[in-house]
């Protein structure tokens, strides 16, 4: 059975699904459940104690919380019952995934001034100077450049400010929410938005999704993912760790 691109838990109505759980649990020693298609407290438990036992795909502990998620279920009955999204909606978004791709390695020069040859130029397509945060400036460009490739009009919000960007956009936002609980909203040429509190936010774009994961490039960052790094780099991220959510232009 695959994923059916929602959050299961306490209460579901499709005994099917949860028959299908009950059965895979008693199978892996997290029994022994009736199976009898009710998700209520046994079940929860059940489900618990497999996400106690078990790790993701990255050797990360699985979140304890007796739902099952895309990243649980990978888990409990393997990566080929997730749908993947390889491929972008549009051919726009599709070079822009090609474009961000091509900046990998950038690196601020010198290393920690939010400036560089590269790194001025994302500034100055939002109509910067060197030494600004510049994370939703890079998405803007690789945007901008993807545009001006295909002779089409540029759909992203035009700004520096990643907050800013996803209260003004004109493209369909996919809240947090949403995505968590059907991962296959999610797709590449999207740009996820991360807020951190007090304004601040943190911003890239989607390469490609698999279940509960997404492959992201991503400016102004570094491997361990900060939002004022010194780089353009690739990163894996959970789905459930974008607070805010992601926008899809066409």
């Amino acid at each position: 059975m695959n994923y059916p691109n929602r959050v299961i838990k306490k209460g579901e109505t499709n005994k099917s699904i949860v028959k299908a759980i009950q059965q895979r649990l008693n199978e892996v020693n997290c029994g022994p459940l009736d199976v009898d298609g009710e998700f209520g407290n046994k079940t929860f438990n059940a489900v618990k104690l497999f996400q106690a036992r078990s790790v993701d795909n990255n050797g990360n502990p699985l979140i304890v919380d007796g739902k099952i998620g895309p990243i649980t279920w990978e888990i409990l009955f393997g990566s080929n019952t997730i749908i993947v999204t390889p491929e972008p909606d549009s051919d726009l978004l599709g070079k822009v995934v090609s474009i961000a791709k091509s900046q990998i390695g950038v690196m601020e020069n010198p290393v920690g001034s939010n400036s560089g040859p590269e790194v001025n130029q994302y500034l100055k397509s939002v109509g910067l100077g060197p030494g600004y945060f510049w994370c939703m400036a890079f998405v803007y460009w690789c945007f901008q450049e993807a545009s001006k490739k295909l002779g089409v009009s540029n759909p992203s919000y035009k700004t520096a400010g990643v907050l800013m960007h996803w209260n003004n956009t004109s493209g369909r936002r996919i809240t947090s929410a949403d995505a968590v609980n059907n991962p296959s909203k999610v797709k590449p040429g999207q740009i996820f938005i991360m807020s951190y509190g007090g304004g601040a936010g943190h911003t890239g774009i989607v390469e490609s999704v698999s279940g509960g994961f997404i492959t992201t490039i991503e400016g102004n960052t570094n491997e361990a993912g900060s939002r004022n790094g010194i780089g353009v780099f690739r990163r894996q991220r959970k789905i459930n760790s974008i607070n805010k959510g992601f926008i899809a232009y066409k």
